[in-house]
């Protein structure tokens, strides 16, 4: 029996291609205005009120090593599930979805060392691209960390 499709949304990162499992995202929004949270893992660049969720904003740019940059209004932002939590991802810009065939899905990466929060990669005609698995994405001691920060979230003005 051949394996169903997959579905994939692409996004780019300084001007690399990654991609995250359809299933895992809610929603796309237009970059907006962050708000601390104190004592957050480094990881975690602030908080976005969406419709009165306060959502934690993980920070791509220091887990996948590039450079950091200010938020943009051109930026971005991924709402997505990571296991039981929702959060939101910064990226440059997203593509859409992509609808892969079995052909062009390869599990294979996520058991190579060095490469985490991996969960396949979409051999595309222009390139590999890694396909992230959210679940992994914090450490245990991050997702604590988050959790204690977001029980005491920052005064408002």
């Amino acid at each position: 029996m051949e394996p169903a499709p997959r579905e994939v949304l692409l996004f780019t990162l300084d001007g690399q291609r990654y991609g995250l499992p359809a299933e895992d995202v809610r929603e796309l929004v237009r970059a907006a205005r962050l708000t601390p949270l104190p004592r957050a893992p480094a990881v975690v660049e602030g908080l976005l009120n969406l419709r009165g969720d306060l959502l934690p904003v993980l920070d791509l740019r220091r887990r996948f090593r590039h450079p950091p940059r200010a938020l943009s209004p051109l930026d971005h932002f991924i709402v997505a599930r990571a296991g039981t939590r929702h959060v939101v991802l910064r990226v440059d810009r997203a593509e859409g979805l992509r609808v892969l065939a079995p052909g062009e899905w390869d599990a294979t990466p996520r058991e190579l060392p060095g490469v985490g929060y991996v969960a396949g990669a979409a051999k595309l005609a222009d390139g590999l691209v890694l396909v992230h698995d959210l679940r992994s994405f914090l450490s245990e001691a991050e997702g604590l960390e988050l959790d204690a920060a977001l029980a005491s979230p920052p005064e408002t003005p």
